[in-house]
């Protein structure tokens, strides 16, 4: 005669079990102390929505929006940074910077003005940046809610 599972009770508690190569398993006591038994698995994703390749297609595009958004808030924020630490306007890469800066500054190069040009650089460039990552995470989650 061997036992027979008794389904789990309101109340029961899950043990963690070694199981063959040292993984370790959830499982549920039966009553009367008698040998666990295995927990079953649960769903990949919760509600148990498939991932389709609609799905993939919407999630890819997401992530292509935001990672081209924090592209453009650092490159907007890397001239602002050389600017106030005074680098050296004659290098190709501070030129390549303040180009790609000047046509992704969204209109508030000139915001605000202050005495010291490079406070000046250094907030409107620095609003820039973070109107990027804003835009960037907005646009990114709007187009997520497409795939629902």
């Amino acid at each position: 005669m061997t036992d027979t599972p008794h389904p789990p009770h309101a109340g029961d508690r899950l043990v963690a079990s070694p199981v063959k190569g040292g993984a370790v398993t959830e499982s549920r006591p039966r009553a009367g102390g008698g040998p666990a038994v295995p927990r079953p698995h649960r769903p990949a994703r919760p509600g148990g929505k498939a991932v389709t390749p609609w799905r993939r297609l919407v999630t890819a595009l997401a992530a292509l929006v935001r990672l081209a958004a924090r592209v453009a808030a650092l490159s907007v924020l890397l001239y602002a940074i050389f600017t106030v630490l005074k680098a050296n306007p004659a290098n190709v890469w501070y030129q390549f910077v303040e180009t790609l800066a000047s046509s992704l500054s969204l209109g508030l190069a000139n915001l605000f003005q202050f005495a010291d040009p490079r406070w000046t650089t250094l907030v409107n460039y620095g609003l820039a940046a973070i109107v990027w990552l804003i835009i960037g995470s907005a646009v990114a989650g709007l187009i997520r809610r497409t795939a629902d």
